[in-house]
């Protein structure tokens, strides 16, 4: 990335997002995003002015803007990364006052080849779609795009399949001394009272661990994965005398990024941003399969 494509790209680190898989938007031109960001702020003046007349391009209390986040593509048929954000002019406005961003989303594909390839010309992949901020204002967009795009959105669930994969994959990466414990939280199944058990390890121990589990560096298996957790499950097991296998894993959390099996992911490091990217699009297109 150069230097403003990383600057723009920042937007998405070290902030917690909502995450979507989305199907193939139909006839979408990137050409026109001027058009569809005053349609789109039309729409949400009529949603919070309803029963009022709304002229598209009148100036609204809430004004959408949409552009290309480049920089993100790690492949030629990825399209580049779609920036939605919404901004609020304050009450005391004044030409040289900056409007307020309310809201944000990020539409991307990284590596999403096996769908792009196969598509007919008039759809657009951008299968992952990130949301930030209240979600009537995501209620909206959401709304918007699959009426005008003829798309569908649906929340990404991160199985605790795909839980253990990204702490795997990201306690074996470099990161700085002072990188934060990975941690693991667990959900105990079948109680009165919901009962969650957090594990925390240190990072440098996490990826020694890692280094002698992983055969082939730059390549996973599911079989490291497995004997990566089960050597932590038994070191638990050992101190604690309770079997985290029979728990389910609900959250994860690395110097890398955070994620929880209700879909809610923060990157925390913009040299690994298109790496969970990649692993993100991956299981939103799957999702979709």
């Amino acid at each position: 990335q150069d230097g403003g494509d990383a600057q723009r790209a920042a937007v998405l680190v070290r902030r917690g997002w909502c995450v979507y898989s989305v199907t193939p938007l139909y006839r979408f031109c990137r050409g026109r995003l001027r058009e569809y960001a005053r349609l789109l702020s039309a729409a949400i003046a009529a949603h919070t002015q309803r029963g009022t007349a709304v002229h598209v391009g009148r100036d609204t209390d809430i004004a959408a803007a949409l552009s290309s986040l480049p920089g993100l593509q790690r492949s030629e048929s990825d399209p580049p990364a779609l920036l939605v954000q919404l901004s609020s002019k304050s009450q005391a406005y004044s030409k040289n006052s900056e409007d307020k961003i309310v809201w944000s989303g990020c539409f991307c594909c990284v590596y999403g080849d096996d769908l792009s390839e196969t598509l007919p010309e008039d759809f657009t992949c951008l299968p992952l779609f990130l949301a930030s901020g209240a979600e009537t204002y995501t209620s909206i967009v959401g709304s918007w795009f699959q009426k005008t795009f003829d798309c569908s959105f649906r929340r990404l669930a991160i199985s605790p399949l795909s839980l253990s994969w990204m702490v795997a994959m990201w306690a074996g990466c470099k990161v700085d001394k002072s990188a934060s414990a990975v941690e693991l939280v667990f959900s105990v199944p079948r109680l009165p009272q919901p009962l969650d058990i957090s594990y925390a390890i240190h990072p440098e121990d996490a990826k020694a661990l890692w280094d002698t589990v992983q055969k082939t560096p730059g390549e996973i298996t599911q079989e490291e994965v497995d004997v990566f957790m089960d050597c932590l499950y038994s070191h638990f097991h050992r101190h604690f005398k309770i079997r985290l296998s029979a728990a389910k894993l609900v959250k994860v959390s690395t110097a890398i990024a955070q994620a929880h099996c209700d879909g809610i992911i923060k990157i925390l490091h913009s040299q690994y941003l298109s790496g969970v990217l990649m692993l993100l699009t991956e299981l939103a297109i799957t999702q979709m399969q």
